[in-house]
Parts: C-alpha cells; sequence; structure tokens
C-alpha cells in the first residue's frame, strides 16, 4: 500500500516527502504527484514513484490511488476554486478504494470567522459525509509566510500591519510537513482532528524584533488602523479583492484567531516546534 501525496511539486507537499524518506518511509512506498511530473524528476531519480495529479480531473486521481493506499490532500493554492477541487480529490478517490485522506485544512475551520475557513469548513465536511477514513491536520500559520516583512525590514527598517497586538503562533512550514509524515506513516491518527500551531504566540513588536537580528538593522513594527492599511495597500495598485482580502486576515490576527497555542504540532514531531527566528532566517 502506497503513501500519495498530493501537491508535491509545492513546498509543502515537497517537505513532506522528504519528510517521509528521512524517517524511514522507503521510497517505493511514496508516490509524489502533482500537475508537472517533469518537476518531480528529481523525486523519481531517488526511486519515488511519481504522477500526474490534478484536483480539477478526477480522472488522474482514478489512474493513481490503488485500494488501500492513504492519501495526502494537501490544500489547493486557488482561493475560491478550493472547495470543489477537494471534492472532486475526495470523490475520485473514494471510488478508488483509498484507505484514509489526510487533509490540510485551517484552524477550527468548522467554527472559525478566519477568512480562509469557508473553503477548509466545505471539505472537511466532504471528507466526512464521504465515508472514508480520514485524519484532519488544522495547519496554523507558517512563519514563511513573513518573508517578505524581513525583505522590507532589511530595506527601510519598517513593517506595517493593521493587526494591532495580535498574536501569530506561527511554526515553520517542515513542522507542519514533519506532523503529516507522521500521521502518514503512522497508526493511530484515523478519525482525528489536530489543531496544529507553533509552541509561542508572538505579535508583530516581536516580530520586528527578530527580523532586527536578521538583517542587522533596527527594525519598528508600526499599527495601522484597518482604514489606513487599506489606503496603503490600494496606492501600490493592488486591487479591491486582494486589498479586502489582506486588511481582513490583518483583523482575524488582531481577533486572536491565529494566536491559539495547543502543543498538538510539537507533541506529534516529538520536538518543540521551531522558534520565530530561527524560521523566518530560513
Amino acid at each position: 500500500m502506497s503513501l500519495v501525496i498530493t501537491g508535491a511539486t509545492g513546498q509543502l507537499g515537497r517537505l513532506v516527502v522528504e519528510s517521509l524518506l528521512s524517517r524511514g518511509t522507503a521510497a517505493a512506498d511514496i508516490v509524489a504527484t502533482g500537475r508537472s511530473v517533469a518537476k518531480l524528476a528529481d523525486l523519481a531519480d531517488r526511486g519515488v514513484a511519481v504522477a500526474e495529479l490534478d484536483y480539477t480531473k478526477s480522472e488522474t486521481v482514478a489512474a493513481v490511488v490503488k485500494p488501500g493506499d492513504t492519501l495526502l490532500l494537501v490544500s489547493g493554492s486557488e482561493v475560491g476554486q478550493r472547495a470543489a477541487q477537494h471534492a472532486t480529490v475526495i470523490a475520485a478517490a473514494k471510488e478508488a478504494g483509498v484507505a484514509r485522506i489526510v487533509y490540510t485544512s485551517a484552524p477550527a475551520a468548522t467554527t472559525s470567522a478566519l477568512v480562509l475557513a469557508p473553503e477548509h469548513k466545505a471539505t472537511e465536511e466532504a471528507l466526512v459525509a464521504s465515508g472514508v477514513p480520514f485524519t484532519i491536520l488544522r495547519n496554523g500559520w507558517y512563519t514563511e509566510n513573513y518573508a517578505g516583512e524581513v525583505e522590507k525590514g532589511r530595506e527601510n527598517g519598517g513593517i506595517v500591519a493593521s493587526v494591532g497586538d495580535g498574536r501569530v503562533a506561527s511554526a515553520s512550514r517542515k513542522d507542519y510537513a514533519e506532523a503529516a509524515a507522521v500521521v502518514l506513516a503512522g497508526d493511530g491518527h484515523e478519525g482525528r482532528v489536530y489543531e496544529l500551531s507553533g509552541d509561542v504566540a508572538w505579535d508583530f513588536d516581536e516580530l520586528a524584533a527578530a527580523i532586527s537580528g536578521i538583517v542587522g538593522r533596527e527594525v519598528v513594527y508600526t499599527r495601522l488602523s484597518p482604514e489606513e492599511h487599506a489606503s496603503l495597500l490600494a496606492s501600490f495598485g493592488l486591487d479591491e479583492g486582494t486589498v479586502g482580502f489582506v486588511v481582513a486576515l490583518d483583523g482575524n490576527i488582531r481577533d486572536g484567531l491565529l494566536g491559539v497555542t495547543t502543543g498538538d504540532l510539537g507533541r506529534l514531531i516529538g520536538r518543540p516546534t521551531t522558534p520565530l527566528a530561527e524560521g523566518l532566517a530560513g
């Protein structure tokens, strides 16, 4: 029986494959998939099976998933289309006889006001309704999401946001990938829903301080109101939808929706999650 990894051409999926290999899973037991098989050639050279899998094409799922396989469904990147895409994969995997689906969701997806939650909520509901055994990994925020803030700090010594004093319990993408590998290759995770986040919830003053240590200059966080933030983003030429999304997300952080520390991630990977400064430095 194989471990089928979707989105292996993306950052998280690739790291899951690497984590499985480093933890001793045989390359022949892993199927790394993505829209472009050419981008997986180096994994194929290492003995990993590779295949095309497109979330919009059920036939590509049927061609890859075999009875008894475990499938990691890495949430798609096309916001607004993900619920339908995920439902396509779930239905096709069920038809193919998949033994379990592991899905990368969002924090408190079924109850949260997080702007990103609705598509994850719909996917979780589709997964439960399918009757396929599942494990849900509700991934919190990735520290790497703030790589751009490091460059801003390096360039002008400042970062701006409308998060107020809100906190973010982030962890590195590698931490989340390792958790997925543990769940995929291990037993006892069926039917479980894990709320994954970093061990420490930091605020943006602490983010600025961490960036200061990386770039070697003082970096200061400036608090903007949502209106000021929207105006600034619009001045950069961003469209109205993008502006609204970014400001809404900062509002979610301000309201504490990404600051919850559960300890689930550290427990799954058997070590502390990667500290903020280390995750930012890469």
